[in-house]
């Protein structure tokens, strides 16, 4: 077992939760870049390779102020950049020197692009038995579809929860961000922890772990699966009601806003009803549980709608805080950016920019009061960092580096 100045790279730990860890990003756009983010956010070393000249695809979508890509600069914060091109001899001999101090290799390429290139798993791995490989690409390394390319759409669709959002009467909507991709970094980031977790705390060896990016959506899809095996029910767009919520619905406001209320326990349906001075809701027996109270949503979403647009939205707020109710108004971007308690708890942060100033941008997340926070670190220039890490990790001369970049290696 590890002490606790021991690290697999031989690295002092350092005063942040990750210190010591040293990570290699390999991967392209959202999924796999994300989960080494998480990784760099709480103190790990974590160097992304980039293709020469052209950089991460993310660099290019913008939006872009001054030239520089706002995408890339929250997602990618907390990094190291090198260029390396991996389909060149001289990049695998070069990428695999760098996995000889590595915990952990990150990639999200097609299944089976790493091992044309001569960089696989089992090269890794030969290279650093301890080594641990998060692998995340749209299917799965194994199954009829695995070469598929894949990315969030095609995993919202493929891993159910597409074809359940939105209104009955209209096609599928897609959610307003990312989120299978986000869902597959965080589970990525879990995978790894339990991977590094075994290898260091068990005396595990290295592996590879296998995401698919549609698991990472069906696996938070509730009770779609056993509703149907045992129950047979195929369930359908119902907009913005949800069978755990009765009532609950998005309600407008006196002020033209939009609040979301939802209700499930009967006690929170009879605090409900008494902030509304319904008493008779509370000797209803076709609302006595919440199961009898969804066959009645409608009702009881239309006669909660009336209210809430009926109440000044001071005096509201006020009830149903007084009643201790879950509610939030819809928020926008601005409301975010203005609202006090975002203020308070620090959740937007400001990362300064040496290109375009300063960024505001979510945080480090979660927090953890007891420990120190690491400083927020700009997103890299492309191939920022290739002297310190070719020159100080694998012994590199500035001549060697620039005999390199003239042979399009770096």
């Amino acid at each position: 077992m590890m002490t606790p100045r021991d690290t697999p790279t031989g690295r002092a730990p350092g005063p942040h939760m990750l210190s010591g860890l040293r990570i290699l990003d390999l991967g392209t756009m959202v999924a796999g870049p994300v989960a080494a983010t998480l990784f760099g956010d709480f103190g790990a070393e974590v160097i992304k390779v980039e293709v020469p000249r052209r950089g991460d695809t993310v660099r290019d979508l913008g939006p872009f102020v001054d030239g520089k890509c706002l995408y890339w600069s929250v997602e990618n914060r907390n990094k190291k950049s090198i260029t390396l091109d991996l389909r060149k001899p001289e990049g695998r001999d070069l990428l695999l020197q760098l996995v000889e101090q590595a915990d952990a290799v990150v990639e999200n390429f097609r299944p089976g692009t790493l091992e044309k290139w001569g960089v696989g798993w089992e090269a890794l791995k030969a290279r650093n038995p301890r080594l641990i490989m998060l692998r995340i690409s749209g299917f799965g390394q194994t199954g009829p579809y695995r070469e598929r390319a894949g990315y969030d759409r095609i995993a919202l669709a493929f891993g159910g929860l597409m074809g359940i959002t939105g209104f009955p009467d209209r096609p599928p909507v897609r959610i307003g961000t990312s989120i299978a991709d986000y869902q597959s970094a965080i589970l990525g980031a879990f995978s790894l922890m339990m991977a590094i977790y075994h290898r260091d705390m068990h005396g595990g060896e290295g592996q590879q772990i296998d995401l698919a990016m549609y698991e990472s959506i069906i696996r938070f899809t509730e009770v779609l699966v056993p509703a149907y095996d045992r129950l047979g029910t195929i369930r359908e767009r119902r907009g913005n009601t949800h069978f755990a919520a009765a009532p609950g619905e998005h309600f407008r406001t006196s002020d033209g806003r939009y609040m979301i209320l939802t209700v499930s326990a009967d006690a929170g349906f009879q605090r409900l009803a008494q902030a509304m001075g319904r008493a008779d809701w509370l000797t209803e027996p076709r609302f006595a549980t919440h199961e009898l109270r969804w066959q009645h949503v409608a009702e009881l979403n239309a006669v909660l709608a009336e209210w809430i647009e009926s109440q000044p939205v001071d005096e509201l707020c006020a009830k149903l805080d007084a009643a201790k109710l879950a509610y939030s108004f819809i928020f926008s971007i601005e409301d975010i950016m203005n609202d006090a308690h975002y203020r308070e708890r620090g959740t937007i942060a400001s990362v300064p920019d040496p290109q375009i100033g300063p960024v505001r941008m979510a945080g480090v997340i979660p927090k953890f009061p007891d420990s120190e926070e690491k400083p927020i670190e700009p997103a890299p220039d492309l191939g920022q960092h290739n002297a310190e890490i070719y020159g100080e990790m694998l012994g590199m001369s500035a001549s060697d580096l620039d005999a390199l970049t003239e042979a399009g290696v770096i």
